[in-house]
């Protein structure tokens, strides 16, 4: 469930800090030869008043799988990856121009912080939004464990 973090982590940062509702797991055991102690696949359902968020965590998949899509009533976002965003309304998907990031390494972000010329409040980075991050992980596993879903 390692991986479910990036996920949780920006369905956190998403919903502006707020924690789900209920957090709802189910985990496989899918290559025991080369991970023999632990569940290499996750899906991770997360609810919340107006969303619901799915989290897919594996270290089952082929390849590197790094995208997003965020459903809204009347379109969609997708992020194929870390540098392209595509929206579809009705039709074709449109690429959304995005902005550099103003930190490009985690040294210059942190040199930020500490001098206080940013302050982290629902940054990805916040210990607010990860301690979150860390209750759903282990609402999560909790809940696959138990083999129900986990209320808040």
């Amino acid at each position: 469930m390692d991986f479910g973090c990036y996920g949780a982590n920006l369905v956190t940062w998403f919903m502006q800090g707020k924690a789900p509702v209920s957090v709802t797991a189910v985990t496989k055991h899918i290559k025991p030869a080369i991970y023999p102690k632990v569940d290499d696949d996750a899906t991770i359902l997360l609810e919340y008043p107006n969303a619901t968020a799915i989290i897919e965590a594996s270290w089952n998949w082929p390849y590197g799988i790094k995208d997003m899509q965020v459903f809204g009533q009347t379109g969609c976002l997708y992020a194929v990856n870390g540098n392209t965003l595509e929206k579809k309304d009705t039709g074709a998907f449109n690429r959304i121009p995005l902005t550099p990031p103003v930190y490009k390494n985690n040294l210059a972000y942190l040199d930020a912080v500490l001098r206080k010329h940013i302050h982290p409040d629902n940054d990805l980075s916040s210990l607010e939004n990860n301690l979150i991050v860390v209750r759903i992980l282990e609402a999560a596993r909790q809940s696959a464990q138990q083999e129900k879903r986990i209320v808040w």
